[in-house]
């Protein structure tokens, strides 16, 4: 039967199998030989153990379970090398002897582990024979065979690494320096290995000889970890030896993996205070690496990780003559000139980071900030970056945004934003929803954080940045969400609440400064943003009236407010908008009258009069002019500042206009709404009194009867009846003597009559319960004990 084809897993599990196989059968015979004390039968089989090592078909991966399988079996050969000297054998003989076993492999592995044996025994030349190990590993140079052999060096030695400023006795055992020689050499001939293996086999297996790499990395870096716990190294040996060596092997053997690893590895293993010593020599390499290594990541890493030791409590923080900020900004503008294919998004996340870094290492360096912002839109200048170009989801306005951000969530603070001259500029790069997203994400800050603008010229430069959202933009689509957009405008309405001055006079300055920007916002936005202007008016009127005392001008002041009021709100008219206005008027016409400054009549007479031209001309719906109406003959019946003069035409005209309402009942309910005018009114004559002109209210209340019966729909007409003879009860109530007990009677007797020839349904059983209720309580005052109230004797209920 013809055998299977094993797929490459199985075949490695198969050879691996195999040799592991071999090892075990080997190891047990070394040690049998061992226990028996023939130390060079034990010898022969470690050696044969260690032929297995010499294979080039096992994977990395693989090859790393044979080996640490092997590395276990050899530690019981090193123990007993250690016993053997304490009874009394030479371990020098047995250095020299192991140097005849017949293959190269086997040969360094028992070497190195009778040297170690003989180091631990004797210092006596320490650092000859680490000098000799290290040396003689060159004697391999196949990759994989070579990085786990100089491994097992750098593994065995571990704790024996002289690591003094003298020697001790004269006796050759070595100094720190030796150390570093041992480490620096063992570590460049790994480099040069690890480096190697990418420059194997064909050019189809890149990817696969690239992942196998990634994979022994940390033996390379195993040697960096070794210096970095010597701790005779202070920051000279590390400025002088150790970096130097290091950044030559990283720059010098052009491989991008190994570059990028290596870096990083440098920042990880050694201290803050190293780094803090050696930033300039650092980022120069940094600058001379392979245009494929990501730079940025590495200079980040280091930035991030002196921002940290910054913020630490444990620490001195960055000594005060190193200007930290300074050599990054350099080192980071070289790295960039260097590399003129760095990616864009590149370039600005090395600022991004910059940043970073200035806002936790000096916290009130606002010109730091502006500096990397200035030096990002220099940057887009020279790789001619237009205005607007940059679409809100790419890599480069995300990174952008992010930096934009960054001060904007550390300051908390629109006010401090403004101080960088460079912040707004930035925002022009975006396309209109980027600008949208930062202006929103800016205006949202000043909100949560309650961030109030005190000046006149703060308003005008937080009101260009976030422009976007304050006007139309050439470039914004022409149909927009509606929810969002009325979101995003109500946003604005609540950012114009904070625009607080710390006096009067400058709050004027700043409404004005507000309106310019608000007030050619275009048609769709300015219905959200000008009425809180005109309330913040209205407000500033009324502290200019608390002023009276401290300023003889205050009514001047406040008469060119509510010229202010009367122009804002009559832009509003020419946007087309109708009952916003007329609200904002009526609005207006109370707040002068409350105000009582020296031309406040005219004033609110004015208001009231716009606000009748408005529902004259602009309000059309039934609907909408009744409760125009309403609301017209409710403010006005609030007011009290007119002369009979002025409040006579006023109150005719509301007559007039509710009688005119097209529907019936609509015309009903105004008619009887304006009775409330002839006695609830108010005039300078009856000194804030009640005019209560009894004759004038019962007069729209039977032209409010006459207009009812006019109703074609019997239910409604029921409906009006019950209506109006609630407002005859009200007034009988409050004392009007044109109303008496014969009225409500026939009032009572009229609706009785009617409701029965009603349809049984809801709206009817409404009717009947308004009306049932209504005799309840007129039943409630009848039985009461009131003797101050009107009569109910002679009621029929």
């Amino acid at each position: 039967m013809p055998q299977t084809q094993l797929s490459p897993m199985e075949e490695q599990e198969k050879l691996l199998d195999d040799a592991q196989q071999v090892v075990k059968v080997q190891s047990f015979q070394m040690k049998r030989c061992l226990d028996k004390g023939k130390l060079m039968d034990g010898l022969k089989h470690a050696s044969n153990m260690l032929g297995e090592l010499r294979t080039s078909l096992l994977s990395p991966k693989s090859y790393y379970e044979l080996y640490m399988q092997v590395c276990d079996e050899l530690r019981y050969l090193e123990q007993y090398l250690l016993d053997e000297y304490q009874k009394g054998h030479r371990i020098s003989d047995l250095y020299e002897l192991v140097q005849y076993a017949g293959n190269i492999v086997p040969r360094l592995y028992l070497l190195i582990t009778v040297g170690i044996v003989y180091i631990k025994t004797s210092q006596h030349s320490r650092k000859d024979i680490l000098k000799d190990l290290v040396e003689m590993c060159r004697g391999v140079q196949h990759p994989l065979r070579g990085l786990f052999l100089r491994n097992y060096l750098l593994q065995c030695t571990r704790n024996i690494l002289p690591d003094c400023e003298q020697e001790e006795n004269e006796n050759k055992s070595g100094v720190v320096e030796d150390s570093i020689d041992f480490i620096l050499l063992n570590f460049g001939e790994m480099n040069k290995l690890w480096v190697r293996m990418q420059h194997q086999g064909h050019t189809r297996h890149k990817e696969k000889r690239e992942k196998e790499r990634m994979e022994l990395r940390i033996l390379v870096g195993t040697n960096l970890v070794r210096l970095s716990q010597l701790e005779t190294i202070d920051q000279e040996r590390f400025q002088k030896v150790v970096l130097p060596d290091v950044l030559e092997q990283a720059v010098s053997c052009k491989d991008y993996i190994a570059q990028e690893y290596l870096m990083e590895c440098i920042i990880q293993v050694f201290p803050d205070e190293f780094h803090l010593q050696t930033l300039n020599q650092f980022l120069k390499a940094c600058a001379d690496v392979c245009p494929e290594v990501n730079v940025k990541n590495i200079i980040i890493a280091l930035i991030d990780r002196l921002a940290l030791f910054a913020c630490r409590d444990d620490t001195a923080g960055i000594p005060q003559e190193l200007k930290l900020f300074d050599i990054f900004s350099q080192q980071i503008a070289a790295v960039i000139q260097a590399r003129e294919d760095m990616a864009t998004e590149d370039v600005v996340a090395l600022q991004v980071s910059l940043i970073n870094l200035a806002l936790k290492c000096y916290p009130d360096r606002v010109d730091y900030i502006d500096k990397v912002l200035e030096t990002t839109s220099e940057i887009f200048n020279k790789l001619k970056i237009e205005p607007s170009s940059l679409i809100h989801n790419t890599a480069v306005a995300k990174e952008l945004s992010r930096m934009l951000k960054i001060p904007i969530d550390n300051y908390n603070n629109v006010l401090t934003l403004l101080e960088l001259k460079h912040f707004g500029p930035l925002f022009d790069y975006f396309d209109y929803e980027g600008r949208k997203n930062m202006s929103l994400y800016v205006i949202n800050n000043a909100l949560d954080n309650g961030t109030q603008i005190p000046l006149q010229d703060q308003v005008d430069q937080v009101l260009t940045l976030v422009a976007t959202l304050v006007q139309d933009q050439s470039d914004q689509p022409e149909e927009e969400d509606q929810e969002d957009f009325a979101e995003e405008q109500g946003l604005m309405g609540r950012f114009i609440n904070l625009l607080l001055a710390d006096n009067a006079d400058q709050q004027y300055l700043i409404l004005n400064a507000a309106r310019k920007h608000f007030g050619s916002g275009g048609n769709k936005r300015i219905k959200y943003t000008l009425p809180p202007l005109v309330f913040g008016a209205f407000r500033l009127a009324f502290q200019y009236k608390d002023l009276a005392d401290e300023d003889d001008k205050w009514e001047k002041k406040c008469q060119k407010i509510f010229t202010f009021c009367h122009q804002t709100i009559s832009a509003l008219i020419k946007a087309e908008l109708a009952e916003l206005p007329l609200r904002l008027f009526l609005q207006g016409a109370l707040a002068a009258g409350q105000i009582a400054y020296e031309n406040h009549e005219t004033v609110a007479y004015e208001f009231m009069s716009q606000a009748f031209s408005l529902y004259e001309d602009e309000i059309s719906d039934s609907k909408a002019q009744l409760a125009a109406i309403t609301l017209i003959i409710a403010t006005f019946e609030q007011m009290s500042c007119f002369g009979e003069e002025n409040h006579e035409p006023l109150r005719t005209q509301c007559a007039l206009a509710a009688s005119k309402l097209l529907k019936k009942p609509d015309q009903c309910r105004g008619v009887g709404v304006c009775s409330h005018l002839f006695w609830s009114g108010r005039t300078v004559e009856s000194e804030g009194k009640e005019i209560k002109d009894g004759k004038r209210v019962v007069e729209c209340l039977k032209k409010a009867l006459r207009i009812a019966k006019q109703c074609m729909d019997p239910t409604v007409q029921v409906q009006l009846f019950v209506e109006i003879f609630n407002r005859y009860v009200y007034f009988y109530e409050k004392g009007n003597d044109q109303v008496n007990v014969a009225i409500l009677n026939q009032l009572i007797e009229k609706v009785r009559e009617d409701l029965p020839n009603l349809e049984d349904n809801e709206e009817t059983e409404q009717i009947n319960k308004h009306f049932t209720n209504t005799l309840e309580h007129l039943r409630n005052k009848q039985e009461s004990d009131e003797s101050d109230g009107p009569s109910y004797e002679g009621l029929t209920l």
